[in-house]
């Protein structure tokens, strides 16, 4: 199995005072590899995609953060791990981002279950993005999460359409957030790798 669709193991942990130590050469180095992950739609709504990086840089600033010790890392790995594509998926993480907090309380308040709402078009395909099951988002009265976590899952022949495709749209189709945005040729090349 390749890197970019393993799981995180307890092997592959940096010991705290390693991290850092080359905590500051480390992050810089995830930054750059962030920026061909990251697509804004709209006004106020940004995917992150993430791969097994991202994700082992997220574990080992939650352990440099908390400093939960050996105890800590099995909830990190068992929390993180299920966001690293699978070979056939891309994972994006969904943030909704509005600075004021009265306007971003209205909005999530009118952009219930969004999170069912957003998928990648290319070359006549659409896969529809599926929200991670850790948790309900979209409270009862209609009120979403400012951040979501997504899963599009992909078959064989999609994963070659994508490839092939010259463009790829990613949608949101919210009645009170239509809004699209085509991927740059740097992101969809990087999301291409994601697939073993």
């Amino acid at each position: 199995m390749s890197r970019a669709t393993r799981r995180i193991e307890r092997g592959d942990i940096m010991a705290p005072e390693d991290y850092a130590r080359r905590r500051p050469e480390l992050r810089k180095e995830l930054v750059a590899m962030k920026r061909d992950r990251r697509l804004g739609i709209g006004p106020f709504i940004t995917l992150y995609f993430e791969n097994w990086d991202t994700m082992w840089g997220q574990v080992q600033e939650m352990l440099h953060i908390e400093r939960g010790g050996e105890a800590q890392i099995a909830d990190e790995l068992s929390a993180y791990n299920p966001l690293i594509p699978n070979g056939r998926e891309l994972v994006a993480t969904m943030m909704i981002e509005i600075d004021d907090p009265d306007r971003r309380a209205r909005m999530l308040a009118a952009l219930g279950h969004i999170e069912d709402k957003v998928s990648l078009m290319f070359g006549g395909e659409e896969v529809t993005a599926t929200p991670e099951d850790d948790a309900e988002r979209t409270t009862p009265e209609g009120k979403t999460a400012s951040v979501h976590f997504l899963h599009f899952r992909f078959t064989d022949a999609q994963v070659a359409v994508f490839r092939a495709a010259g463009q790829v749209i990613a949608a949101i189709k919210h009645a009170n957030y239509g809004h699209m945005a085509i991927l740059p040729a740097t992101v969809k090349q990087a999301l291409a790798a994601d697939f073993a």
